[in-house]
C-alpha cells in the first residue's frame, strides 16, 4: 500500500489500490464512473485511517469517529467538518443522485474500526462464523453499492454479490498471510487453526508445516466455491459492468491458482498477479456461463 506522509491523512488517496474494488476502469458504464470513484474514495480514505501511519490506536479510532460525523452530517444535508473535502464533496452528491445507502458506507467504518481494535488488543477470530460476520461489513457493502448504482436489487443478485465479495476478503486474507501475521494480523480462526492442528509456529516464515499447508488449503478451497456460487451474478449484468465483474471474479479465481501454486504455503510467499496473468483471466471470463 501507499503509505501518506504522517501529517497528511487528509490528502486524496490515488485510485490504485483499494481491495475488492473495481474502480471506475474504463470497462464500467462512463455514466457511473463519477459514483463509483467518490464511493472508493470514500472507503480508501477510512481505510487508510485504520491502517495507515503510525497514529496510536485511540487516535485512530477518534478520527474515524470524526470521519464517520462528517458522514451523518452529509446524508442529513448538512456541512462536513471540512478535513476531507475531496472525499464528502463528490459524496454528497453521489448522495443526492443516486440516494445511495448510507448505512452500507457505516458498516465498513465499523469493519475498519474493528481492524484497529483487534490489531490493538492482540484479538483473534474464535471461528469462522465470527469472521464471516467482518466480511458482511467489511467487503459486501462494496457489492451492493455498485448493485444500487446498476438499479438491481432481487434477493439471487444481493446473494451473490455477497458470495463473491466474501470470496475476494478472504482470498486477500489468504494472500496476505505472510504480511499480515507479522504485524499481528490474524484472520484465521482460532477453531479452524485449533481443528488442523495448527500453532503460532508454524505460520513463521521459516516453517514448512503441513498442519498449515491443509488449514490454508482448506480455506482456499471454501473461498474457491464460494466465488463459483456467486460468479452467474456477472453473467446476467449487462453490458460493460457485467465484463468487469467477470474480470473481478477470475482474478480472484486466478489469485487461488498462485496460491495452490505455492502449495498454499502464503506464510512464506505472497503471490502476486502479473501482466501475464490477463490473457488467462480474459479467457476464463470468455468462457463464463450463467449457469
Amino acid at each position: 500500500m501507499t503509505t501518506p506522509p504522517a501529517n497528511t491523512h487528509t490528502a486524496s488517496p490515488p485510485v490504485d489500490h483499494y481491495e475488492n474494488f473495481p474502480v471506475a476502469s474504463w470497462l464500467c458504464p462512463p455514466h457511473l464512473r463519477p459514483a463509483i470513484a467518490a464511493i472508493y474514495h470514500f472507503a480508501r480514505t477510512s481505510d487508510d485511517l485504520a491502517d495507515e501511519g503510525d497514529a496510536s490506536a485511540e487516535a485512530r479510532l477518534d478520527t474515524l469517529a470524526r470521519y464517520r460525523s462528517d458522514l451523518v452530517a452529509i446524508a442529513s444535508d448538512q456541512a462536513h467538518s471540512g478535513q476531507w473535502p475531496e472525499v464528502f464533496d463528490p459524496l454528497r452528491e453521489v448522495l443526492r443522485t443516486f440516494s445511495l445507502p448510507v448505512p452500507l458506507l457505516a458498516d465498513l467504518l465499523d469493519a475498519f474500526a474493528q481492524d484497529v481494535r483487534y490489531t490493538a488488543g492482540q484479538r483473534r477470530y474464535r471461528d469462522d462464523a465470527e469472521l464471516l460476520d467482518y466480511c458482511t461489513r467489511s467487503a459486501n457493502p462494496v457489492g451492493r453499492l455498485l448493485l444500487h448504482l446498476y438499479g438491481i436489487s432481487d434477493d439471487l443478485s444481493l446473494k451473490q454479490s455477497d458470495q463473491i465479495c466474501t470470496a475476494l476478503q478472504l482470498i486477500n486474507f489468504w494472500q496476505d498471510i505472510s504480511t499480515d501475521v507479522p504485524r499481528g494480523r490474524w484472520y484465521l480462526s482460532q477453531q479452524a487453526m485449533a481443528a488442523h492442528g495448527v500453532l503460532d509456529a508454524d505460520l513463521q516464515p521459516g516453517s514448512h508445516s503441513e498442519h498449515a499447508t491443509r488449514l490454508i488449503a482448506a480455506y482456499a478451497k471454501s473461498a474457491r466455491a464460494l466465488m463459483q456460487a456467486g460468479a452467474p451474478l456477472a453473467c446476467r449484468i449487462p453490458g460493460r459492468a457485467g465484463w468487469e465483474l467477470r474480470l473481478v471474479v477470475q482474478g480472484g479465481l486466478r489469485m487461488l491458482d498462485k496460491i495452490e501454486a505455492l502449495r498454499f504455503a502464503t506464510w512464506r510467499t505472497r503471490p502476486k498477479l502479473t501482466a501475464w496473468n490477463v490473457p488467462v483471466m480474459l479467457w476464463r471470463a470468455l468462457w463464463m456461463r450463467q449457469g
